[in-house]
């Protein structure tokens, strides 16, 4: 069910991500600031190699930040456990972790792990939950299909539905339109464009389709070499935000139509 109130569900205080040894220290970026409500479609968006999955996997507490502090529903990241962590926020990377020898269905089931018991035995609830994310990414003529045998927007799908079987308030997907053609990218995207308002669930994604992302996410995080902000597709179109995101020598941002022009 949506919820119809507003609440933070992720907020990054003063984070620095990079990566440390005990001999050195590489900061990525620093003086990281945002906020992320319930139900709302986030895009991170930025040119190759500025850092957006090095973001994704410290939110997601994959890997340490560098300094500051990481809240979901309020708690720091660092305080939780793992099985608290899996209960507020599940992950879909695109390094895939799993046997494609298992059935859709058993991907998805995947997803109730948190709330199983030791052996992993699901309940009749936890069957209900995995019926209900079949029907709502439309998957149910994939349900007994092998991983294997799917195409890349299939798989995309069901790694889709194994995140909302795992019945968190707050998903996190790195690049879901990767390998993807122009059709199913805008599927995915709009997919999770409705996912949001339907379930009030936060979903925040990285993506390289900066002008889809423009046109569906409620929020946008921008990443720069040089900063990291955050705001509506409006407002970042009004102040700016998009026009030295590349290179001016062949692509500009045309404030006009919202969406990037190569320059002739």
């Amino acid at each position: 069910m949506k919820e119809t109130t507003n609440h933070s569900v992720l907020e990054a205080v003063d984070l620095s991500i990079g990566y440390q040894s005990k001999k050195s220290e590489s900061i990525i970026a620093s003086n990281i600031n945002v906020e992320l409500q319930n139900g709302e479609l986030i895009g991170l968006v930025g040119a190759n190699g500025v850092g957006k999955s090095t973001l994704l996997r410290t939110l997601a507490r994959v890997q340490p930040s560098i300094s500051g502090q990481v809240l979901i529903d309020s708690n720091s990241i660092k305080e939780l456990s793992s099985i608290q962590l899996a209960k507020l926020l599940s992950l879909v990377l695109t390094e895939y972790g799993f046997s494609k020898n298992l059935t859709v269905y058993e991907l998805i089931a995947l997803g109730r792990q948190p709330y199983t018991n030791w052996i992993g035995t699901l309940s009749s609830s936890d069957k209900d939950i995995i019926d209900q994310v079949i029907d709502q990414t439309s998957v149910e003529d994939l349900r007994n299909k092998k991983c294997y045998e799917l195409s890349d927007g299939q798989l995309q799908k069901v790694m889709i539905a194994r995140a909302l079987a795992q019945d968190t308030q707050l998903i996190i997907l790195d690049e879901p339109t990767t390998h993807l053609d122009m059709y199913h990218k805008a599927y995915i995207l709009n997919l999770l464009k409705k996912l949001a308002s339907d379930t009030g669930k936060t979903i925040l994604f990285s993506s390289h389709e900066i002008d889809l992302a423009i046109q569906l996410c409620d929020k946008l995080i921008v990443m720069t070499e040089h900063e990291v902000i955050s705001g509506t597709p409006k407002e970042l179109i009004s102040n700016g935000s998009f026009d030295n995101l590349f290179p001016e020598d062949l692509i500009i941002f045309d404030k006009d139509s919202g969406a990037f022009k190569v320059k002739k």
